[in-house]
């Protein structure tokens, strides 16, 4: 399986294979397990989903450092994605960080599809 490598390709892959749905509550129950809010409905567009993910994951390095490395850790992003990253720009950091969390959700969600 060859990974989506930007927003765009994982939201068709998750559209066309009918897991969008599967992909937001995987996003959601995980956000929870780190006592982070992350404000979406059952009906919320893929453009939407990134611009909340994007601007939750920038509050939460601003000013929630430790809930932001708790997100990460219970979704289980990989740390060396995380540091292979450029942090001098927290917008542009928080955009990549973002895709990351979306990319590592959609892997859950495609294995246990796959291998339900």
């Amino acid at each position: 399986m060859q990974w989506p490598t930007n927003f765009e390709r994982l939201i068709a892959e998750a559209t066309a294979q009918t897991l969008y749905e599967k992909l937001l509550v995987q996003l959601q129950k995980d956000f929870l397990l780190a006592n982070v809010d992350l404000e979406l409905d059952a009906e919320v567009s893929p453009s939407r989903l990134k611009l909340v993910l994007h601007e939750t994951v920038y509050k939460l390095i601003q000013e929630k450092f430790t809930e932001y490395l708790n997100v990460l850790y219970i979704i289980d992003v990989p740390e060396t994605a995380v540091k292979a990253l450029d942090g001098t720009d927290l917008v542009k950091l928080s955009e990549e960080v973002a895709f990351l969390i979306l990319k590592r959700e959609w892997q859950k969600v495609w294995f246990k599809h796959k291998y339900a």
